[in-house]
């Protein structure tokens, strides 16, 4: 391998390049995966210490059997970690690539308490589940007996992927509506593929494809059919659409061309690595390449944007947020990779207006400072007069956080509950909705989430259903 293409181990041992991934060969990274994944995964596996209190299942939304498992990889049975793993997890690759685990399970680690550096949960996870892909061993849907009972699903990402393969195993018929024309949601359109492989995602979708599972894509509810319609189409309802309105930003200028939705950016360039033609991308609009590039927020679609930014080529990138590190909502292991990867932080900074007119040029800011904490414990920034200045940008992107859509406007249903920030309302034992057989589960009840908590989400509302729907069988029996 050349001088100047030599990579280096950084964080959660996993492998990363010391320059762009475009100045790489394919070649490089299959010769520096095969050399060091087996002995990486088992080593770090055997640093396990198999206390007596599994902190980092604890903190795990899905409750993974993770000490377990590691013990099963450190001893080199990896076909028994995987079916441990997956016993809980129906998207284990996935979540080992794209979880926050310096937040919850590496981030609960005794040994990283101890000062030694956690085991690398998230790799060793990754690792035995592609190698369960590879070896075969990841089996089709074991679908259950026919219950003449189907399930709708308004929603193709990991809730709803989640919950349609637990009631498939059920043996319910179970049919997904999605308003994108692939399934897998903010997996395939707003997770870059550089953190998460597109051909991964397609793959679970493929293997619940071939248990039978139909997907309707392209499909809106409210355009070609109500709430109503899919529920008197289907036995019971679940409302897992995620949510999609970006949070706006009032400030002079926020119109202009060039200031640009994160979702919008990021589908743009997942589309592109289908194959897809873009046009916005094409002609430059939705493309960082040769751009001075402002990000503004502070979580991980923020942290998504700037690392696609400096893979597209961009001049330079800027992020702005207007509180400061130790504040950030988003992963300081991401902060860190972004950093390193050549993106300037502008801490406790936010937008006062966009200049240019009708071409964006610039973005005139403000320093902030943090005042008194707020109701929920966190320090409020507040506005540090006298302290403006300018960025050049011919490109900002927005990516201050999603909130719900009005679904009840939306779907044609009114009386759906919804709380006052427009999430679906559910009631805390069940997870069903106002409306009777409608359930509501991930981010679209609980704001924008984790992925990992989709999955938990999609996981206990396929138990709820699975109860309603027989409850109600043994009512038509009886009547």
């Amino acid at each position: 391998m050349a001088e100047d293409a030599m990579l280096k181990f950084v964080g959660r041992g996993q492998v990363y390049p010391a320059k762009r991934e475009a100045e790489l060969r394919a070649e490089d990274f299959r010769e520096i995966a095969e050399r060091y994944a087996v002995p990486d995964a088992e080593a770090q596996a055997g640093r396990c210490s198999q206390c007596g209190v599994p902190y980092c299942s604890v903190h795990c939304p899905l409750h993974n059997h993770i000490p377990d498992w590691l013990r099963l990889t450190a001893e080199g049975r990896l076909r028994e970690a995987y079916e441990l793993s997956n016993s809980t997890s129906t998207m284990p690759e996935i979540c080992g690539r794209i979880c926050p685990q310096d937040r919850l399970c590496e981030g609960n680690c005794v040994i990283e308490f101890s000062g030694h550096g956690a085991v690398t949960i998230g790799s060793v996870e990754k690792f035995i589940t592609d190698t369960a892909w590879e070896e075969g061993w990841v089996e089709p849907v074991r679908v259950g007996p026919a219950r003449g009972q189907s399930a709708g699903i308004i929603g193709a990402g990991p809730a709803g992927l989640a919950a349609a393969e637990y009631l498939r195993e059920m043996g319910y018929d179970v049919a997904v509506y999605d308003r994108h024309d692939r399934a897998g949601g903010l997996l395939t359109y707003g997770i870059p593929g550089f953190k998460l492989e597109k051909s991964v995602v397609m793959r679970r979708v493929a293997r619940l494809e071939e248990a039978g599972i139909a997907f309707h894509l392209g499909f809106e509810v409210g355009r070609d059919a109500s709430l109503d319609d899919l529920r008197r189409r289907h036995d019971t309802i679940l409302i897992a659409t995620g949510v999609y309105k970006t949070r706006a930003i009032k400030a002079p200028g926020v119109g202009a061309e060039g200031v640009v939705e994160a979702l919008d950016y990021l589908t743009a360039s997942n589309r592109k690595s289908f194959g897809d033609a873009v046009p916005a991308f094409d002609d430059g609009s939705l493309d960082a390449a040769g751009k001075h590039v402002v990000v503004i927020g502070g979580g991980d679609t923020a942290m998504d944007c700037v690392r696609t930014a400096i893979r597209q080529g961009a001049e330079s990138v800027k992020c702005l947020y207007r509180r400061d590190r130790a504040n950030m909502p988003g992963s300081q292991r991401e902060v860190a990779n972004a950093e390193e990867e050549g993106v300037e932080f502008v801490w406790l900074s936010a937008p006062e207006a966009f200049d240019g007119g009708d071409r964006v040029e610039g973005v005139r800011a403000a320093r902030m400072r943090l005042g008194a904490p707020d109701a929920s414990g966190r320090r409020a920034p507040e506005l540090d007069p006298g302290s403006e200045f300018r960025l050049p940008a011919d490109l900002v992107i927005k990516a201050l956080g999603f909130e719900a859509e009005d679904l009840p406007r939306l779907f044609g249903a009114p009386e759906l509950g919804v709380t006052r920030w427009g999430t679906v309302r559910t009631d805390g034992k069940t997870m069903m909705t106002s409306l009777d057989g409608v359930f509501a589960a991930g981010d679209i009840v609980r704001g924008a989430s984790l992925v990992v908590w989709g999955i938990r989400d999609g996981r206990d509302v396929s138990a709820h259903m699975h109860a309603w729907m027989r409850a109600h069988a043994k009512a038509s029996v009886a009547a």
